[in-house]
């Protein structure tokens, strides 16, 4: 396959990628910790989801992205997407970056994540909630081991919690029999969890639930504000990406199925209204 791009000369905004709505949860983060970058959102909702994808189809899908964002001129781009940063990011990073640009640059959620629970957790015992496709990467232990062989990591999949934020069910008394069930399931395999990682972008929408079924004493660590903070220091390490990230304080929204469908969505995410583009990978 062709990898050749016409690159656009200059800067360009920060990309933040998602296979849907949840990395809006990252985005929010982002742009409220570093409001001053301009940023270019893109949710690849007509495939939505990436979570029961194989590899090989989660790669090519999350290939495309980049380089859509690359060909808009985005020097840096967020993979805003567990599954995506779990089953696509390191052959990107490998493979695609030297051959397209090597001056360009993606990163993933779940190393920032990963980076935060050395200090949270005194059991050295972690549980991880998540969608299907990224406990069966096994992403977070081997992350978590690589950083802190000492800690014992259990994952728990919960299929149906994204489905009742998408649905817009995340507020009604039946998703607590889902919330609960997954916690419960995951203390029952290791009582010894004194930290959980929620990790999906999804999963801060039903905070409140999860934090009723969760034991007092059992720390949570949501995504968004450890990847803001980690992606505040990359740029502050970086100068020369930094000054190619345009300072206009903007977001473009975009998504490859109907705008109006996704603003009305993503307002749930977002608590305010926005105006949408649709486009074609």
């Amino acid at each position: 396959m062709n990898d050749y791009i016409e690159l656009p000369k200059g800067a360009g905004p920060i990309g933040v990628f998602d296979s849907g709505y949840g990395g809006l949860t990252i985005y929010n983060e982002i742009q409220k910790l570093l409001p001053q970058y301009d940023y270019l959102y893109l949710g690849d909702n007509a495939r939505t989801p990436y979570g029961t994808r194989s590899f090989d189809v989660v790669y090519e899908f999350t290939r495309q992205a980049v380089k859509y964002l690359f060909r808009q001129g985005c020097q840096l781009v967020i993979l805003a997407c567990n599954t995506a940063s779990a089953k696509a990011l390191r052959t990107i990073q490998q493979i695609d970056i030297p051959s397209i640009d090597p001056g360009r640059r993606v990163l993933g959620i779940i190393r920032p994540t990963v980076e935060c629970v050395g200090d949270m957790t005194a059991s050295r015992h972690i549980g991880v909630l998540a969608t299907e496709g990224t406990i069966k990467s096994l992403s977070y232990p081997l992350e978590i081991r690589k950083l802190f062989p000492d800690i014992e990591v259990t994952g728990e999949a919960c299929p149906m919690w994204v489905p009742l934020v998408e649905t817009g069910e995340y507020g009604c008394d039946g998703a607590d029999y889902f919330v609960k069930r997954h916690i419960d399931n995951l203390l029952e395999r290791d009582p010894e969890i004194d930290t959980i990682i929620l990790g999906c972008t999804h999963y801060p929408l039903l905070i409140e639930k999860i934090r009723k079924y969760t034991p007092e004493g059992i720390k949570l660590l949501t995504q968004g504000t450890a990847v803001a903070t980690s992606l505040k220091e990359y740029l502050e390490r970086h100068t020369n990406l930094e000054a190619l990230c345009t300072k206009g304080g903007t977001t473009t929204f975009c998504t490859t199925e109907a705008g109006g469908k996704f603003g009305d969505q993503a307002s749930v995410f977002l608590n305010h209204p926005i105006t949408v583009k649709n486009v074609v990978l």
